[in-house]
């Protein structure tokens, strides 16, 4: 209430993609260009007023780390844009029907050991190596992946 405006950002091209994650189930999805949206924050989970769209290129390469660090920084030039344009810029309602991702969790991160890694390198390229990293189950063992480019 003290705030003019509070607004967030979320990487999805808004209604569709509410939710937790956006980026990661994109590249889940296989989408390489990701609609970033700077929006109002309100109670309604990602539902206030559009103020700025931006396109953010994944590369097909690139991991969490890439990708994240992407994302910051295109995100600190949207919040700039924004502070530099604010008196001429106005919001807009979403339109469409939203959808919405789910929250990932560990159990995510799963391999499936009958299809192969190249079926699977969307989900290696967005698991965590210490918070929730790929892993599988084999003859009754858990086994745990971590992924690094070799640079």
């Amino acid at each position: 209430n003290l705030n003019i405006h509070n607004l967030v950002v979320h990487e999805s091209d808004l209604p569709n993609g509410r939710g937790f994650a956006p980026i990661a189930w994109q590249i889940l999805e296989g989408r390489s260009s990701i609609i970033m949206c700077l929006i109002e924050a309100i109670n309604a989970v990602d539902a206030g007023d559009v103020w700025l769209r931006h396109k953010l290129r994944i590369e097909e390469h690139d991991l969490l780390i890439d990708w994240r660090e992407r994302q910051g920084l295109e995100t600190v030039k949207m919040c700039l844009r924004f502070v530099e344009r604010f008196w001429a810029l106005s919001g807009s309602p979403q339109k469409g029907k939203p959808s919405f991702y789910r929250r990932r969790s560990s159990q995510d991160s799963e391999l499936d050991t009958s299809r192969s890694l190249h079926d699977q390198f969307n989900l290696l390229r967005v698991v965590d190596n210490h918070r929730y990293p790929a892993f599988f189950h084999y003859r009754g063992k858990k086994y745990i992946l971590e992924i690094e480019k070799d640079e």
